[in-house]
């Protein structure tokens, strides 16, 4: 079995593009529009929504935009990235004013990180 994408929701196109595109550096597609029937029948969302996916070197997001979104999800939820440079990639973090947690866990410490919409990405480096 293979991961094809992995589907998240954010509030705005812009939050979205400064995450993805600008922190991340994912390479943005042009947007799709997912129509108000399908939304309905598969995510009780009664609106036609954009989606927008966003591709990494092994990872492709699909990211609905749907203005109305508030994460409310599981806090369990998250994506683990493994970056090159991990103090450079929490140094641009800090620069973008995307929030990090770090926690102390034995003899380490767990980093994440929340894109603009409360998002959990667990950060590792190499």
């Amino acid at each position: 079995m293979d991961l094809l994408h992995v589907a998240l929701t954010c509030s705005s196109e812009e939050k979205a593009d400064r995450f993805y595109a600008g922190l991340l550096g994912f390479k943005k597609s042009d947007p799709e529009f997912l129509p108000k029937e399908l939304s309905s029948d598969i995510f009780g969302i009664d609106a036609g929504v954009k989606k927008i996916y966003y591709n990494g070197e092994s990872l492709r997001l699909e990211i609905f935009i749907y203005n109305r979104y508030q994460n409310k999800s599981c806090l369990f939820n998250h994506i683990c990235f493994e970056v090159e440079n991990f103090e450079r990639f929490l140094e641009k973090c800090r620069r973008s004013a995307v929030d990090i947690i770090q926690v102390p866990k034995g003899g380490y410490t767990v980093t994440f990180i929340k894109d603009f919409d409360g998002n959990m990405f667990e950060i590792k480096g190499q």
